[in-house]
């Protein structure tokens, strides 16, 4: 049930209406109807005098794991998870077993969400039939079925012809595709980033070359079908270059960038000590790249050349992850240490502030198909996300709400938290008070 809110004091942010100051914030029956300074109270008042008050984070990338891999999350646990940090919108990655490749499918994935999603949540079809790149998938079906973007998620479209005839079918549905972008045979055995850090750890590599050249093909294919292309967790330097000319040559190609580029980079395979310590939970696709290129992309977000910070959130069963680092699975669970990350980074200097928020809000409100009161607190936005920017605490993987313990965060201190969270109207999580 809806409830009159009334969030006092707060430091309001929204990139969408140009708003930054003191203010307070009132929402009526569900939505905001009203944000200036010193608001009359109606109901209940939350106190949010120090924190930082924006519209609810947008996830454009979320492995949720049902159906199929119950095992490593479930829509519940890791919507659950989404909420706490600080989300309350996300895209489900098509990477489930079945594939939402298919109306039937993609019938049954909205039926449990609607079951059990704690926050919305909004799901990504395939290109492929089965994501295994040889035929397209029923790609009018998924977009009637209410799809907002077509992927084959950690499977790149090797096959340029038929990328371009998904790109063509795509770009006359008005559907954006969100592509891994990676060339199969140069990184194929690669557990980790190609360079110094692999050839001193002895482990197979994934050369640079393999993301660039990919993202060359894709932006070329962009260009000679008019379709809308966006860039899924892009990680070097050159790579990101790329993305900024197609920009500034006008065509339709956004990007993202995961908090875990952001914040880390292959030295966290090697882990902090003397010895090596082959930290299984560092291993993601695509992988932890330089420090250069982990300050490009910074860089890439202040600028605005990053449209989103999207987490990429893998979570895995402890099995998958507890073994030799060759064998393990890629991913790591991060939508819980999502804004931690970026506040911390905020913190030391390297992120500004409002290019982080606009990079969690309104910058992926614009690369999808959304509703459009998503991404700004604007009249009728029903969702709201406060930032306690000086709380600091410690990463704990076994607190995670994600069945996902796989970080490689655990016991490394961060600056920021989720205080609450407006999800529809209604205060869906506020943080625990210290020592509950």
């Amino acid at each position: 049930m809806n409830e009159t809110l009334l969030l006092r004091g707060g430091r309001v942010i929204d990139p969408a209406q140009g708003v930054d100051g003191t203010l307070d914030i009132q929402v009526v029956d569900g939505a905001v109807t009203k944000i200036g300074a010193g608001l009359e109270a109606m109901g209940r008042t939350l106190d949010v005098s120090g924190c930082i008050v924006t519209p609810g984070f947008i996830d454009l990338h979320t492995h949720l794991r049902e159906p199929g891999f119950e095992q490593k999350g479930t829509i519940a646990t890791e919507t659950l998870a989404a909420l706490r940090g600080g989300f309350t919108t996300i895209c489900a990655m098509p990477n489930t077993n079945p594939a939402p490749d298919a109306a039937d499918v993609l019938r049954s994935l909205r039926e449990r969400i609607e079951r059990d999603a704690r926050v919305r949540v909004l799901p990504i079809g395939c290109v492929t039939r089965g994501r295994a790149g040889k035929e397209l998938a029923e790609l009018a079906e998924l977009a009637a079925g209410g799809c907002v973007a077509l992927s084959d998620d950690g499977n790149p479209v090797a096959n340029a012809r038929l990328m371009r005839n998904a790109m063509e079918l795509a770009a006359a549905m008005g559907m954006p595709i969100s592509e891994h972008c990676d060339e199969p045979e140069l990184s194929h055995g690669g557990s980790m980033n190609e360079g110094r850090v692999s050839e001193r750890l002895g482990l197979p590599g994934q050369p640079e070359a393999a993301e660039t050249s990919a993202i060359a093909r894709n932006i070329a294919l962009c260009e000679a079908t008019g379709a809308r292309l966006h860039i899924a967790h892009v990680t070097t330097a050159r790579g990101l270059e790329l993305v900024a000319d197609a920009k500034r040559r006008g065509l339709a190609i956004t990007c993202e960038v995961t908090p875990s580029h952001l914040f880390l980079t292959e030295e966290a395979v090697f882990g902090p000590g003397a010895e090596p310590a082959y930290d299984t939970n560092a291993k993601i696709n695509p992988p932890l790249r330089t420090e250069a290129d982990r300050r490009a992309l910074v860089a890439g977000v202040n600028a605005g050349i990053i449209d989103a910070i999207a987490t990429d959130h893998a979570p895995h069963a402890v099995e998958d992850k507890l073994c030799e680092f060759d064998d393990a699975a890629f991913g790591i669970s991060c939508i819980e240490t999502a804004l931690a990350t970026v506040t911390t980074l905020i913190e030391r200097g390297e992120l500004e502030l409002g290019a982080a928020i606009r990079a969690l809000t309104s910058g992926p409100a614009g690369v999808f198909p959304f509703p459009p009161d998503l991404g700004s607190l604007k009249t009728g936005a029903r969702d709201i996300t406060v930032i306690d920017p000086a709380h600091r605490w410690t990463v704990d993987p076994r607190r995670f709400a994600s069945k996902g313990r796989n970080t490689p965060l655990g016991g490394i201190t961060l600056s920021g938290a989720v205080r609450a969270v407006v999800f529809d109207g209604t205060v869906a999580y506020e943080m625990e008070p210290a020592g509950a």
